[in-house]
């Protein structure tokens, strides 16, 4: 899927403060479309946060509608489809925010890059949907090629003869490329002894990955819009829904070019790095690395995965969270099976999205829209996370956690065992219409006695945040923004099949929702009868 004829879509530029608005034309002639705009609050705006069935109605073919909204943080964020699986089939997009006119970075740099990253499959996400929802089940596998603003190579590497005997991608030839094609790789042109600001984003559908460019120490100094307290690293671990920015110098030998590699963690790797070069000017970008690209950290090395992660703090000076919480929600996340179908459950519940978006049932009070049950706030303290469960069998729902406005809450993500033994994957949650503190990470079952390790001092803002295999992460927010707003594993197909909740806040503090966003379900009826 393209926008405007591009793919990735257009790169969005704004500055703080700015409201963007978007005219958006579906000329997809046999399905509706969404537009998510990923990191952006939304604050007054949540019927623009573009998630089907939750904040809007998706867009018919040869409609349009307007997306309106105010970008109010300086950060890297990105866009993408949400409905169906139309983020895997490459309905997505950059949206940089600069500083506005008062603002300041808090770090220098003389230029700046922007790398969009994804993840790509040769069959059509139709076909992978089907598999998904079939029984027996059918899963996606693992992608063909990582792609680097929207390029990749298949079937030859850029570095082949440097390719290690016991490589999965040995038998590659050779990449011979001009420097025109389309898939010819991604070129970082730079000037020695300079400071770039690297901005990464991943919108990949599957794959957690790892960025590491040849020679190069990267600090990190920005996640998901927020500052940090600078770092440096050798390479970074990025799960689909994050964001970085990073600075590096440009102080290696400039008669020389380095790779960037990006490879897949948390996974067996199937797919080759994705790669992009770094060209030192004014040497020709034609030149290759006479390194091999650096090698990607093991893909099952959990203890590399977590040491970065507890590396992450606040910029001093940054918002500190409340000292407790007046509500917390613990969301054990499991595989199951729903009358033979294989879905993923949160507290055993599978979410099924309903026909009328959310915010329009709840806020004109429409009975029967969806599940009026509050889905659990905990699971059975009996359960045991590093096996299988018992009894696999779960089902489906459409109910809302309904937050009281301006409180405190506290999400504790649960990992556990699958439906196959041993086995635990790695979930990238993301929040709609929010950022939260990461408190922290532990492993097994949370309990009581971890409450302690938690920080409340330097934790960082963010909008994404994994959980480790058989572990737990603990988040705090404030329910401070009108609307309903989904909270997901950013996996495409695990989303898909069923792995998100959904928070309701202050509805009725919502005023303005354009009809055009619910003019479907029993919404779209209301507003018939109204006008008969």
């Amino acid at each position: 899927m393209g926008i405007n004829g591009q793919f990735p879509g257009p790169t969005i530029r704004a500055k703080a403060g700015d409201t963007v608005d978007v005219e958006l034309t579906n000329k997809l002639s046999t399905e509706g479309v969404v537009i998510h705009w990923h990191g952006v609050r939304q604050f007054g705006t949540p019927w623009a946060d573009g998630t089907a069935s939750i904040s809007q109605c998706v867009i018919n073919p040869g409609e349009t509608f307007h997306y309106r909204f105010k970008v109010d943080r300086a950060g890297t964020y990105f866009y993408h489809g949400h409905f169906g699986m139309q983020r895997s089939a490459g309905l997505y997009g950059s949206l940089i925010v600069e500083v506005g006119e008062e603002g300041k970075e808090p770090f220098y740099y003389d230029g700046e890059f922007n790398l969009l990253l994804s993840d790509w499959w040769h069959q059509s996400v139709h076909h992978q949907e089907v598999g998904l929802s079939s029984n027996p089940f059918r899963w996606i596998g693992e992608p063909q090629t990582l792609l680097i603003n929207g390029r990749g190579q298949y079937n030859c590497s850029m570095a082949a003869q440097f390719r290690r005997p016991e490589s999965s991608s040995s038998t590659q030839s050779q990449c011979k490329f001009r420097g025109n094609e389309q898939c010819a790789p991604h070129i970082l042109r730079v000037r020695p002894n300079k400071t770039y600001r690297l901005r990464v984003a991943s919108t990949t559908a599957l794959a957690s990955l790892n960025l590491a460019i040849g020679n190069h120490k990267m600090v990190v100094v920005e996640a998901d819009g927020n500052y940090l307290q600078p770092f440096s690293v050798d390479n970074l671990d990025i799960y689909s829904g994050e964001s970085y920015s990073v600075l590096i110098t440009t102080d290696q030998d400039p008669s020389k070019n380095y790779w960037l590699s990006v490879g897949v963690r948390g996974r067996l790797p199937e797919t080759p790095p994705g790669l992009a070069i770094l060209n030192y000017k004014p040497t020709s970008a034609s030149k290759l690395p006479t390194s091999p690209p650096p090698v990607t950290p093991r893909w099952n090395d959990y203890s590399h995965s977590k040491a970065f992660s507890k590396k992450i703090f606040a910029l001093m000076g940054s918002s500190k969270p409340p000292k407790s919480y007046e509500r917390r929600i613990i969301l054990l996340n499991t595989q199951n099976k729903i009358n033979g179908y294989t879905k993923w459950a949160i507290n055993n519940v599978s979410l099924a999205l309903p026909p009328t978006p959310y915010l329009g049932s709840i806020k004109y009070g429409l009975k029967n829209a969806f599940y009026r049950y509050s889905p659990p706030e905990n699971f059975d303290e009996k359960y045991d996370v590093m096996s299988p469960p018992t009894n696999p069998n779960s089902t489906s729902g459409s109910g809302v956690y309904l937050l009281s406005f301006n409180t405190t809450v506290d999400v504790i993500l649960q990992n556990a065992n699958a439906l196959s033994a041993n086995v635990s994957e790695i979930h990238p949650w993301h929040l709609h219409g929010h950022d939260f503190w990461v408190l922290g990470y532990g492993e097994g079952k949370f309990s009581v006695k971890d409450e302690k390790k938690l920080n409340l001092k330097n934790p960082p803002l963010r909008n994404t945040a994994v959980i480790f295999p058989y572990g737990w992460t603990a988040l705090r927010f404030l329910a401070d923004n009108p609307g309903v707003w989904a909270f997901h594993c950013h996996i495409e197909p695990h989303f898909h099949m069923g792995m998100g909740v959904v928070f309701a806040e202050g509805v009725h503090h919502v005023n303005n929702i354009p009809n055009e966003a619910l003019t479907c379900g029993l919404t779209g009826k209301m507003f018939l009868s109204k006008n008969n």
